[in-house]
């Protein structure tokens, strides 16, 4: 048991703030890094701070990079007439794992949840709007998750684009509705946009 204050209980509090983590896995990872070699506790440190101070959104699509531009758009291998509408980073992440996907993405930061205080101006709505009508968009998929949240922020962001010219499709419902993308494997995320439909 470790002693209320001081520094080990303050990694412990720390730790227990990511999820997934409670108070035995913080305990086991806190002993984990002082134990032996406590070159790991100082390579986390580093790592942890490198990640505060030079991750960034892409000026672009809003995905995190520590440079100008994200990988993706940086990459003039793929199809900038696709932008793949999702809610958060780690979906980007989701589909670059799936490997079938080779447009761009648009990064909203989150979805419409009014009641939690999240409402169209806390989310880049307007950049995207304003990134179609720079032209040479032909197709944005709206891949937000197959929940009341996410299908509200699809409907608003269609509505916002209708008159554009693009044509906005949705994921289709091979995502178990009422989950995350995050959850999701590498062939639902393909069946997904395989059959992805006009919205």
């Amino acid at each position: 048991m470790v002693e209320s204050g001081g520094v080990m209980q303050e990694l412990l509090e720390e730790l227990t703030k990511l999820p997934g983590i409670g108070p035995k896995s913080a305990e086991r990872i806190a002993h984990f890094l002082l134990s032996g070699d406590r070159q790991n506790a100082v390579a986390l440190a580093d790592a942890l701070r490198a990640v505060a101070e030079k991750i960034r959104p892409c000026r672009e699509c809003f995905n995190l990079t520590d440079r100008e531009l994200c990988p993706v758009c940086a990459d003039p291998r793929r199809d900038g007439g696709l932008i793949c509408v999702v809610e958060m980073p780690r979906d980007v992440n989701s589909f670059e794992r799936a490997g079938t996907f080779r447009g761009l993405y648009h990064v909203l930061g989150g979805k419409l949840a009014p009641l939690d205080g999240m409402g169209p101006d806390r989310l880049t709505l307007n950049v995207l709007v304003e990134r179609v009508r720079r032209g040479g968009v032909k197709e944005v998929i709206l891949a937000t998750s197959p929940t009341l949240e996410g299908d509200g922020t699809a409907l608003f962001a269609a509505n916002l684009l209708e008159g554009t010219g693009v044509t906005v499709t949705r994921l289709a419902r091979g995502l178990p509705s009422g989950s995350s993308l995050e959850l999701a494997n590498a062939q639902m995320l393909a069946d997904a946009m395989e059959g992805r439909r006009r919205f």
